[in-house]
């Protein structure tokens, strides 16, 4: 039984965001965003609960309303007048691992070819057909998912080919994403897909935090009984659901409102004309909810912040957000001369039909803030701020291994801020791997081009066409066919094999010691990796971020999706101390000998970017500790590259010294945008 929606506490913006979306599936769905335990998923869940039911008809795998049954129905055509049956709204959940043909349903290539029959099985889309379609965790859902997911939100129609063989069938529903952004981002142009978004987070009253403790509490000793409390709150919010449904169709979109939504898109510079669309009719959604037939300047301010903040995001460091000051002067400046009225009605503050004081209904701006997890926020730690350092180079006495073991350390400086990013070649791993699909190395995959084909190990998904007459070619007269046409068995069939690009683990070790305090050299170096962070976002890359400096290296980003933190811990890095390079290499090898027992198939790439000068607190041979450590990750067939940071007139070389015991290519630092990188990098462990 689930959490009844009236029930929950706090979050705001996230129940009217679905609440619109429920009065108005064309707005395009909701995209959660926020920490982990703040009852996202409780809300979606509680919100399927309060649909209207809806009618289908009898025996349909696809819901067809019986009203207007799909006329392309693949289990149709329906006559009018057919029997039909009432049930609840479905919540359909969508599994991060769920493959191409759960999401849009599958072929039987088999019985096509070898009998003529199409046979069609449904998957997700069809189930979720006039209701909900949950996904949880979508920015861990593979970019091609996503894509078919949110054309068949937009079109309202799903989509199966397999080698000439088509089906199509309606699919609208009610789309709703969650994700944790610390667990990496949504590209701009998939966030751009969804039509609403909201930010949640854990309250910190502690007073509003406790009532969420006691009715989750109330709701686990006895659910039936707590959701009997609620009911005649739930009846009445499914009952104005309804009615702003009924009323969706007579709203008025006046010539005047219409302006002040494009005048708002306009002045925060949003790409394309679909966030026009979107805050339209997220407008006329909620002046439906409002009890209104006429936008107001309150129904497009509302629209527009759930619509608007993450369709402002130009690049992946980007944070979504939504100036007020903007919008109360895009919407003032768009206000007709004549205009001085104050808006009718009220917003989710006020105490009108919005608030849900006249009708009895419940106020749609009270959110969710209960679940299973809800009292598992988690607190961020403050990263360290950015500031000026001192000004001049300042690097350890050089020794044997770069620095004398006894010599004072360089003071910490404060951290640096990054040079501008730059466009980077790629760097691959050689050889071909079989991880999840991405933009870097050489793989085999699901999606790409043909390189060859195989006997299928289970049903067939990509037919290879060639291979299967070249197979089936030599038995016709064995089947006693002599004539024109081909007869084909099962084992005739085949596999095609396609070649296409994974994304990897790339891992940046970098060094923070003193000998690379120079500011103008530190900028250069974060710059750098920034652009390297920059490069494996676009290449669907894990990143982590190992730093050493002082007397230790640091983990300071265990391997995430989420190149945004890598971002943040690397701008607001301070440099000083000596230079353990052995152990940033340990870290390292120890941080990917987890990784891959966690994600075997993820093929590690290491970056390191130092100047190769190896120092400690005590004597020893720091550089040969260094070289030794660098060794195992070599014997490990760990793929890497050396980014060579030093500069000034004598250079040691220690940097290429390094590289030759991972294995690794070095480069210069200048030439990670050089033509020669990738080729650079491809030959590079070709041994391996």
């Amino acid at each position: 039984m689930s959490f009844p929606f009236t029930a929950v506490v706090g979050m705001d913006d996230l129940r009217l965001a679905l609440l619109l979306n429920a009065v108005s599936p064309a707005v395009g769905g909701v995209l959660v965003r926020g920490e982990k335990g703040t009852a996202k998923s409780t809300s979606v869940r509680a919100l399927a609960a309060v649909l209207p039911p809806v009618d289908v008809v009898a025996g349909c795998r696809f819901g067809c309303d019986p009203a207007a049954p799909d006329p392309a129905c693949p289990d149709g055509p329906h006559e009018p007048g057919a029997a039909a049956r009432t049930r609840a709204a479905r919540l359909v959940e969508l599994p991060v691992g769920a493959s191409e043909d759960r999401l849009v349903g599958s072929l039987d290539l088999e019985r096509a070819l070898t009998e003529g029959v199409k046979a069609y099985e449904p998957g997700l889309l069809a189930a979720a057909h006039r209701g909900i379609l949950y996904v949880d965790e979508v920015n861990l859902l593979h970019d091609h998912l996503v894509d078919l997911l949110l054309d068949a939100a937009a079109l309202g129609t799903a989509y199966v080919e397999r080698e000439g063989v088509s089906v199509r069938h309606a699919a609208r529903f009610l789309l709703v994403g969650t994700m944790n952004p610390e667990e990496g981002e949504l590209r701009p142009q998939l966030l751009d897909r969804f039509g609403l978004t909201v930010e949640v987070a854990a309250p910190r009253d502690p007073d509003v935090r406790a009532e969420v403790v006691r009715r989750r509490f109330a709701s686990d000793a006895d659910p039936a009984g707590f959701a009997a409390q609620w009911a005649a709150e739930e009846t009445a919010l499914a009952a104005r659901i309804a009615g702003a449904r009924a009323r969706l169709p007579r709203v008025i979109l006046s010539d005047a409102a219409l302006r002040q939504v494009t005048a708002v898109c306009a002045a925060f510079d949003v790409d394309g004309l679909r966030a026009d669309l979107v805050t339209a009719r997220a407008a006329i959604a909620h002046a439906a909810w409002c009890g209104r037939e006429e936008v107001t300047e309150d129904d497009v301010r509302v629209a527009a912040r759930l619509a608007l903040p993450h369709r402002r995001r130009r690049n992946p460091f980007d944070a979504p957000g939504l100036d007020d000051d903007t919008l109360d002067e895009a919407l003032a400046d768009s206000r007709p001369d004549d205009d001085s009225q104050p808006p009718e009605g009220g917003g989710p503050d006020d105490d009108g039909p919005d608030g849900g004081g006249d009708d009895g209904g419940p106020d749609p701006g009270i959110g969710s803030n209960t679940g299973g997890s809800s009292a598992d926020t988690q607190v961020k730690d403050p990263l360290p701020d950015d500031g000026d350092g001192a000004g001049g180079p300042t690097t350890a006495p050089r020794g044997e291994g770069g620095g004398h073991a006894d010599a004072a350390p360089a003071p910490e400086k404060a951290a640096v801020a990054p040079a501008d990013p730059f466009r980077t070649r790629r760097l691959e791993v050689p050889g071909i791997g079989a991880g999840a699909a991405g933009r870097r190395s050489r793989a085999r995959a699901e999606r790409g081009r043909v390189v060859g084909s195989t006997r299928p190990e289970g049903s067939v998904t990509k037919l290879h066409l060639a291979g299967t007459v070249l197979a089936a070619a030599p038995h016709q007269r064995a089947r006693g066919r002599s004539g024109p046409g081909l007869l084909v068995e099962r084992d005739d069939l085949r596999q095609a094999v396609l070649e296409g690009r994974e994304g990897n683990l790339v891992l940046f070790v970098v060094d923070a010691s003193g000998s690379m305090g120079a500011r103008s050299r530190m900028a250069a170096v974060k710059g750098a990796v920034l652009s390297l962070l920059l490069d494996a976002y676009q290449r669907r890359d894990k990143v982590g971020l190992i730093t050493f400096r002082g007397g230790e290296a640091e983990l300071a980003l265990p391997p995430t999706w989420s190149v945004e933190a890598a971002a943040a811990r690397l701008t607001g890095l301070p440099t000083g101390g000596r230079t353990p390079l052995a152990a940033g290499l340990l870290e390292a090898h120890r941080t990917l000998a987890l990784e891959r027992v966690r994600d075997p198939r993820r093929r590690p790439l290491l970056v390191a970017v130092t100047d190769g000068r190896a120092t400690g607190a005590r004597g020893g041979d720091h550089l040969g500790e260094a070289r030794r450590a660098a060794g195992l990750l070599a014997a490990a067939g760990v793929a890497g590259v050396v980014v060579d940071c030093e500069s000034g007139p004598v250079r040691l070389g220690l940097a290429a010294s390094l590289g030759a015991a991972l294995g690794a290519r070095t480069m210069r630092l200048e030439e990670l945008g050089a033509e020669a990188l990738a080729a650079t990098v491809r030959d590079a462990r070709k041994a391996a």
